[in-house]
């Protein structure tokens, strides 16, 4: 078994997984989800109030995470080839900390779009480099808890960026400024830790293999990718086509608190949810990782929270059919989104780690992130057309149904190697 030191460095003496490397880059995707989210919160209404349909947002939210998740690939095979792993998730995590400009500067979609697309860019750059690291920090047996720490420091930003987008809206409400003000507001608060984010990357994170490098071309590596792996990466695909934004939940919830309580007033509300939502994220990521660190079941596992995603959906086209606007229903579908959450983000990255060949781990990280971006552009896209040009019971219904199908792909893939691994 691999030893690392104190910084996550392998073969410098046993040290516990909770090393600066970890502690480092969960702090760095607090602030910088902080950022990030503190935007995700309040962007349905600053459209809406720039008076864009619904399928701006889809088209924005979905396109952004297409293009994230399309350059995953590329970033990782960089990383993997040249050894240059830090630098390249650094230079990330700054031209994400910068997104919020633009939204600030926006008085229409293109400017709007520009930004998420640009920020989008920055995390499809750093995050193979960065899980790929996280995954060299520590030892097999104890990734789980190495990854589920960092989803809980990155989800704790995640809850803080709402809920000051939240307060702002609040004081923003007691005082005579204009809707659109308040909202730009949020955008210019938000550019703060999103800076801060790159330079705590920068200072305190290494590299645990500095200089390794593949020789191997893109294409050459994805041949070595294993039959399980396929399989496993066929039935995130399938799930992801249903997969929508959680900026389409907070618009679901904004679009049917609107007519009782105004749209600054369900803003802020549906921005306190996107809180509770990630609060229910952090509190579950850790416990995901520990518990897949023990059972050695991060597939299985997966296909459950899978489930609960599609339970998700399902509520939302309810909530349409019946027009309901109790805060509390919402709620509900907010804390069930970050179960969810919480066990896709914690358990495919450690499956992908369990998963890839060493020499190939960002492209195989860049790979997972190829494929959710496929169904990130179709989901979100997807359910914002539909939700335009037919109904949200319709769009949400078919997205709920989508990711049904995916999850149980997943559930007869982990019996399957179960089975396997029991013969």
């Amino acid at each position: 078994m691999t030893e690392v030191d104190d910084h996550g460095v392998p073969g410098r003496g046993r040290s516990t997984w909770l090393n600066r490397n970890v502690a480092a880059m969960a702090a760095t995707s607090l602030l910088s989800d902080a950022s990030h989210e503190a935007t995700t919160a309040v962007l349905p209404a600053f459209l809406a109030a720039l008076g864009l349909p619904p399928v701006a947002l889809g088209v924005i939210e979905g396109a952004a995470d297409a293009l994230a998740s399309f350059v995953k690939l590329g970033s990782g095979w960089l990383g993997d080839r040249t050894g240059a792993r830090w630098a390249i998730a650094t230079g990330g995590y700054a031209l994400t900390g910068i997104m919020p400009l633009f939204f600030a500067l926006a008085v229409s979609w293109p400017l709007v779009l520009f930004g998420k697309l640009l920020g989008w860019l920055g995390k499809g750059i750093r995050g193979p480099q960065r899980d790929a690291m996280l995954a060299g920090s520590v030892t097999p047996a104890e990734r789980g808890r190495a990854f589920g720490f960092h989803r809980a420091g990155d989800t704790v930003g995640a809850v803080i960026g709402p809920l000051i987008a939240a307060l702002l809206l609040g004081a923003a409400a007691q005082t005579a400024a204009g809707q659109l003000e308040a909202l730009r507001t949020v955008f210019w608060v938000a550019l703060v830790p999103g800076i801060a984010a790159a330079a705590a990357f920068g200072f305190f994170v290494r590299d645990p293999e500095p200089g390794q490098r593949s020789t191997a071309s893109l294409l050459s590596g994805l041949r070595t990718t294993s039959v399980p792996f396929r399989r496993f990466l066929g039935a995130v695909g399938l799930f992801g086509a249903g997969d929508f934004a959680p900026g389409l939940l907070i618009l679901a919830a904004t679009t049917l608190l609107t007519p009782s309580m105004g749209l600054v007033a369900a803003g802020g509300l549906a921005a306190l949810l996107y809180v509770l939502r990630n609060i229910v994220y952090a509190l579950a990521s850790y416990p995901a990782g520990a518990l897949s660190d023990r059972a050695r079941r991060p597939v299985g596992l997966l296909a459950g929270g899978y489930v609960v995603g599609a339970v998700t959906a399902l509520g939302t086209a309810l909530a349409f059919a019946l027009s309901i606007d109790q805060p509390a229903w919402f709620a509900l579908l907010f804390v069930l989104s970050g179960v969810l959450g919480a066990a896709e983000d914690t358990l495919e990255g450690v499956a992908t780690a369990e998963m890839a060949d060493p020499g190939f781990r960002a492209t195989s990280f860049g790979l997972l992130g190829a494929v959710n971006g496929v169904g990130d552009l179709v989901a979100s896209a997807g359910v914002g057309l539909v939700w335009t040009l037919l109904s949200p019971v319709v769009a949400f219904a078919a997205a709920g149904a989508t990711m049904a199908a995916g999850a149980l792909w997943l559930a007869v893939q982990a019996r399957t190697e179960r089975t396997t691994a029991g013969t």
